[in-house]
């Protein structure tokens, strides 16, 4: 109840914050909508005024001489025609209202005199019972209209708010140590990735240090599937249509793909960027008849993607067009499916856990809407009952603990997917785990079974880390940005004291780099503080500092990444060190 009593404050607050606005800048301003959110509340505008922060204060301002007025908060209910009458000025309030089931109860909220709402409610009844609510701008920010990028972009001001002002203060230092983590910012700063406008959103350029830790990860990926008896695979990045109508994607995810040609235009070729790998793996499958024997066949790629996300989905490495992802397709027996299922599950359980991401993962079973509304899935209602009972027993025998996603299953099949959040709170999936009985009968992928008979196999489509550039996202933000020793771009850092040391330390480097050690010399004509505190700021796990003493005793000084203190080590012994830390995947 005290949490519905908070939200309610909330929602109020979000009508103070209109009405002040509306005050502020004019009867010219179109209003959207302010739902209360976790943290407090948000109201999207449409006005020529651009806001910024500089405006902060004078809203936050107009909002406490609003609650000083103790203005009762008075619901009235309307016909659809009154509504559309009373708010015929605004537009977007016109369409909520259009859109609204029939007989629906049409309520609007007054503000005093001051601010007229389409609301459901509930409301607090007095603004006086909120002279106490603590509350700060966050930001502002561009938000499509209902979501999407075919609509007019508006403006969306975010308000912290609270019951106390210590929650306040700490939800705003938390949102400060959020910042402080944002990818966006790390990953920009110490030269992981950048962006460019004139080549598109969702299109990031890796930079060097982002290139080398993805490397780093799709080689440790490769090399351990490798082991788990996966067969690698290399397939082409676009296909024709007719590959994508075979599968499914065409009818079912047209939206999301990047077609090269007229889709519409039957006489003529027409391709598509591949969105997933699947039907282009099955061919690998096809290419020759297979028994029960060769089963379970387990087909992997690191594959490159291409997914139309919608421009306000887009968020740095996190959300992007086009993505690299550990993907993989085991095609199996029936009888094969847990244990198959079970190898999936822990192989991306090892991956996490060994990059100190797991224990922050949930876990949610993503199932089908029986109802099928917009005709998203393919199969019977019998066939999928059989699959989601069928992943449901697997998942419970594994003691996996579980939230359902109802309408988040892919349209073949139900999945499990691996969810992580950003340090803002927003949720994606890391890695997901798919159980298909559909798709090997549309390609024919036939098995000649122990009796002689064909029969069609199962299909488990599974990711083992997921997208490479996602993941570089939540490693920059869970270690803000000081990788492990054996995950950093750059491991050591070569710093001379002047000049005259120059061909030791050239010396301490090539040692190093012949021992497979990833390092940097700076040789640079600075003092040696300053090419410190720069090894520092660029969060290089190891400093190695070069002066007349270690040239004469053939060693080095070590300074570990988060200690004032420094070691004298023989290079061979700052090798075992290192090369310890990367064998062990230290952390």
């Amino acid at each position: 109840m005290e949490n519905e009593k908070v939200m309610m404050q909330r929602h109020t607050m979000s009508h103070v914050l209109a009405a002040a606005i509306k005050d502020l800048f004019g009867d010219g301003v179109k209003f959207g909508i302010g739902p209360a959110i976790d943290n407090g509340f948000y109201y999207d505008f449409d006005m020529e005024k651009v806001l910024t922060p500089d405006d902060f204060t004078a809203i936050e301002d107009k909002m406490k001489d609003i609650l000083a007025e103790n203005l009762d908060m008075i619901r009235k209910e309307v016909t659809i025609e009154e509504a559309l009458e009373l708010f015929k000025e605004q537009p977007y309030k016109i369409e909520l209202i259009k859109d609204l089931p029939a007989g629906e109860t049409i309520s609007v909220y007054y503000l005093g005199n001051r601010f007229m709402d389409l609301c459901r409610g509930p409301h607090i009844e007095n603004t006086k019972l909120l002279r106490s609510f603590a509350y700060k701008i966050n930001r502002v920010s561009g938000a499509y209209w209902r979501g999407s990028e075919k609509n007019k972009m508006m403006q969306r001001i975010y308000v912290y708010g609270f019951t106390d002002k210590n929650e306040l203060k700490e939800c705003i230092k938390r949102a400060e140590e959020a910042a402080s983590r944002d990818h966006n910012k790390i990953g920009r700063d110490l030269g992981y990735f950048t962006t460019v406008d004139f080549i598109g959103q969702g299109l990031p350029i890796m930079l060097p240090k982002g290139t080398r830790v993805i490397q780093l990860l799709q080689r440790w990926v490769e090399d351990v599937e490798q082991k788990k008896g996966c067969l690698l695979t290399k397939t082409p990045l676009l296909a024709k249509r007719e590959l994508y109508k075979i599968s499914g994607h065409w009818d079912h995810y047209l939206d999301g793909m990047f077609v090269l040609g007229d889709p519409n235009d039957e006489t003529k070729e027409c391709f598509a960027l591949r969105p997933m790998t699947c039907p282009f793996q099955y061919q690998v499958y096809l290419n020759k008849p297979h028994s029960y024997r060769d089963l379970p066949m387990r087909l992997t790629e690191t594959s490159t993607l291409f997914r139309n996300e919608d421009s306000g989905e887009m968020h740095g490495l996190i959300r992007v067009r086009q993505f690299t992802i550990s993907e993989g397709h085991y095609v199996l027996r029936p009888d094969q499916l847990e244990e198959e299922f079970k190898g999936c599950l822990e192989l991306a359980k090892y991956f996490l856990g060994t990059l100190g991401l797991l224990d922050k993962c949930t876990f949610r079973f993503s199932q089908w809407d029986p109802e099928n509304k917009n005709n998203k899935y393919e199969g019977t209602k019998e066939q999928w009952e059989v699959a989601q009972a069928t992943m449901g027993k697997i998942l419970d025998d594994l003691g996996v603990k579980y939230d359902i996603g109802i309408d988040e299953a892919a349209f073949y099949g139900p999945k499990l997917d691996v969810q992580y959040k950003n340090v803002y709170g927003k949720e994606d999936t890391l890695v997901t785990i798919q159980i298909d009985m559909l798709l090997a009968e549309r390609f024919g992928m036939y098995y000649v079974d122990s009796d002689g008979e064909k029969k069609l196999p199962y299909i488990i489509h599974r990711t083992s880390l997921g997208c490479f550039e996602r993941t570089l996202a939540y490693l920059l933000e869970e270690y803000a940005g000081a990788f492990p020793t054996w995950l950093s771009p750059v491991q050591v850092k070569v710093l001379s004291i002047s000049d005259k040391f120059a061909d030791y330390a050239k010396k301490v480097e090539q040692a190093l780099a012949d021992a497979d050690i990833r390092v940097e010399n700076d040789d640079r004509n600075e003092k040696i503080g300053y090419k410190l505190r720069q090894a520092i700021t660029e969060k290089v796990p190891y400093a190695v500092i070069i002066g007349e003493q270690e040239e004469t005793n053939g060693t080095v000084s070590v300074r570990k990444r988060g200690s004032k203190d420094t070691a004298v080590m023989t290079i061979e012994e700052l090798i075992d060190v290192i090369t310890k830390e990367v064998r062990l995947k230290s952390r």
